[in-house]
C-alpha cells in the first residue's frame, strides 16, 4: 500500500481509535494468519524500570558470543528503526516496510493498534534475518501486552513499581500480577526484583514457571573495583568473580546484569555462552538515553526516568557523581505520570528547574510542573519554556563550565534534546568539543 516508512507509520496511527488497548485477542488473530511460527529461542523482558537495560545487555552478550540476535525496544527515541534491531543495528526502512506490508494483508478488518501492529511487523522482520535468538521488551504491564501474543522460552522481570497505574492497578500487588503473566508453564521465570509483590511468586508458582528471585536463588556482590554474581544450582553454589562492572551507568545496573546472566544460564544447553562472552558483552554495551553521561563541560546527562523509582535510581546516581557548584534539570513530562512523586524524589539535588512544555494530549504545560514545585517547596529556581530544544538552549547560555545539566523527565524529552544536541557542537572555554553518543 505504502512505499515510504513514514507513510507507514501514520497508517498505523490511524487504525485504531486508541493509542493504548490493552487485549490479546487482536493480535493473536492477526498472528495465526501470518502463520507465525516461533522458532529460536525468546526472551521476553518485562518490569517498571530496567527492561532497556536488561535487553541491551542481552542483545550485546549474545552478540559476543557470536549469535545473531533481533531485538525489539520501545519506545525509540530518535527513529522508529531503533525498535527493531538486527545484531545490535536498526532494521533498514525497506526491511520494515516489507513487514508491515504482510501485517496489513494478514489482519484483514482487524483494527490493531499502533503498537500492535509494529510488534507484529517486527516479527516479520525476524522472520527474514535467519536469527539465533530473539530478545523482546513488553510496551505496557504484561499479561495483555502485545509482546506477550508470543511465548517466552525465558521471561525476565526486571522490577516492579507504580507506573501506568490506569491500565495496570494502583498497588504493586495489583501491577505484579499483570507483569508476571509473561511467564510460561515449566519455563524460566527470573524475577530481578528482590521484594517482589507476592502475586508475581503466587503466579508463577501457580502455573509451574521455574521461579527465581533475585537475592533468594542468584544475586550480586561488589567493591569499587568489581563485582562477582552468584546462584544456587541443586544443593551448590555457583560463583563467578572479578566481574568488571557493566558500561551502563548507575548501582542499579547490577540488579540488571545479575538477572541477565541467570537468565543466559537457564538456557545454556540451547545458547551457551562463556564467562568470557558475559565479561566483553558487560564491558561494551551501550544504551542511549539512561544515565547517559555525554564527555565534555559542562556535564550533560540524558536518562529517560519518568516514573518515582526510576527518579530515585536517578538521584542517586547523580549523588555518586562527585561535587558539581550546580544542577541544572531540563524536564518535561506527560500528564499520565506521577509528576509530583518525581519532583520530591529529587528534592534537593537541583539548583535550577528548566521546564518545558510537551505537546499533544498527554502533555503537560510546563506551568503546572511549576505550580507542583511550587505547593511542594521544592527548592531551586523556575523557568519555564516553550519545548524542550527552547528550555535546553536557555540552560546551555545559563550553566557554568563546571556545573552539570541532567535531561530527564520523558522519552520525548530526551530525544528532542538530545537530537540537537547532536547537531550542535560544544563550545568550552574556546574548545569545540564533538557531540558522542553512548
Amino acid at each position: 500500500m505504502y512505499s515510504t516508512l513514514p507513510e507507514w507509520l501514520s497508517h498505523l496511527e490511524s487504525l485504531h481509535p486508541k493509542a493504548i488497548q490493552l487485549g490479546l485477542d487482536r493480535v493473536l488473530s492477526v498472528k495465526q494468519a501470518l502463520g507465525v511460527v516461533q522458532k529460536v529461542p525468546l526472551f521476553i523482558v518485562g518490569g517498571t524500570n530496567g527492561k532497556g537495560s536488561t535487553c541491551a545487555m542481552l542483545e550485546r552478550i549474545l552478540r559476543c558470543a557470536g549469535y545473531r540476535v533481533g531485538t525489539y525496544t520501545s519506545p525509540h527515541l530518535l527513529s522508529y528503526n531503533e525498535r527493531v534491531r538486527i545484531n545490535g543495528e536498526p532494521a533498514s526502512d525497506e526491511a520494515l516496510c516489507a513487514g508491515f506490508s504482510e501485517v496489513e494483508q494478514a489482519r484483514g478488518d482487524t483494527a490493531l493498534t499502533y503498537f500492535e501492529f509494529g510488534t507484529l511487523g517486527a516479527w516479520q522482520v525476524f522472520e527474514r534475518a535467519n536469527l539465533d535468538v530473539i530478545v523482546m521488551e513488553v510496551g505496557l504491564g504484561g499479561r495483555l501486552d502485545a509482546v506477550n501474543a508470543f511465548d517466552a522460552d525465558c521471561a525476565i522481570i526486571t522490577s516492579v513499581d507504580l507506573d501506568h497505574m490506569e491500565y495496570l492497578g494502583d498497588t504493586r500487588e495489583l501491577i505484579g500480577r499483570e507483569k508476571a503473566g509473561i511467564f510460561r508453564a515449566g519455563r524460566p521465570a527470573i524475577v530481578g526484583d528482590p521484594v517482589p509483590p507476592q502475586t508475581v511468586i503466587d503466579y508463577a508458582l501457580s502455573i509451574g514457571a521455574e521461579l527465581k528471585i533475585s537475592g533468594r536463588d542468584f544475586g550480586f556482590a561488589g567493591d569499587r573495583q568489581q563485582w562477582g554474581y552468584w546462584r544456587r544450582e541443586d544443593d551448590r553454589l555457583v560463583k563467578r568473580g572479578g566481574l568488571a562492572y557493566p558500561a551502563l551507568r548507575g548501582a542499579n545496573q547490577l540488579l540488571n546484569a545479575s538477572a541477565v546472566m541467570t537468565a543466559l544460564d537457564t538456557l545454556s544447553d540451547r545458547i551457551p555462552v562463556s564467562l568470557g562472552d558475559i565479561r566483553l558483552g558487560l564491558a561494551t554495551v551501550e544504551l542511549p538515553g539512561r544515565f547517559q553521561v555525554m564527555p565534555g563541560r559542562p556535564a550533560v546527562i540524558f536518562d529517560v526516568a519518568h516514573n518515582p523509582h526510576a527518579a530515585s535510581v536517578l538521584n542517586e546516581n547523580l549523588s555518586s557523581m562527585g561535587f558539581f557548584p550546580e544542577t541544572w534539570a531540563v524536564m518535561g513530562m506527560l500528564r499520565d505520570k506521577d509528576i509530583a512523586g518525581v519532583l520530591q524524589r529529587l528534592k534537593g539535588r537541583v539548583d535550577h528547574w528548566m521546564l518545558c512544555d510537551l505537546g499533544g494530549p498527554r502533555g503537560t504545560a510546563a506551568s503546572d510542573i511549576a505550580a507542583m514545585i511550587a505547593e511542594s517547596g521544592i527548592p531551586g529556581s523556575v523557568a519555564c519554556h516553550a519545548s524542550p530544544v527552547d528550555a535546553w538552549r536557555a540552560t546551555r547560555a545559563r550553566a557554568g563550565a563546571d556545573d552539570r545539566i541532567v535531561v530527564f523527565g520523558s522519552f520525548l524529552t530526551v530525544a528532542e534534546v538530545m537530537a540537537d544536541y547532536s547537531r550542535t557542537p560544544r563550545t568550552v572555554e574556546g574548545d569545540a568539543t564533538p557531540p558522542a553518543q553512548g
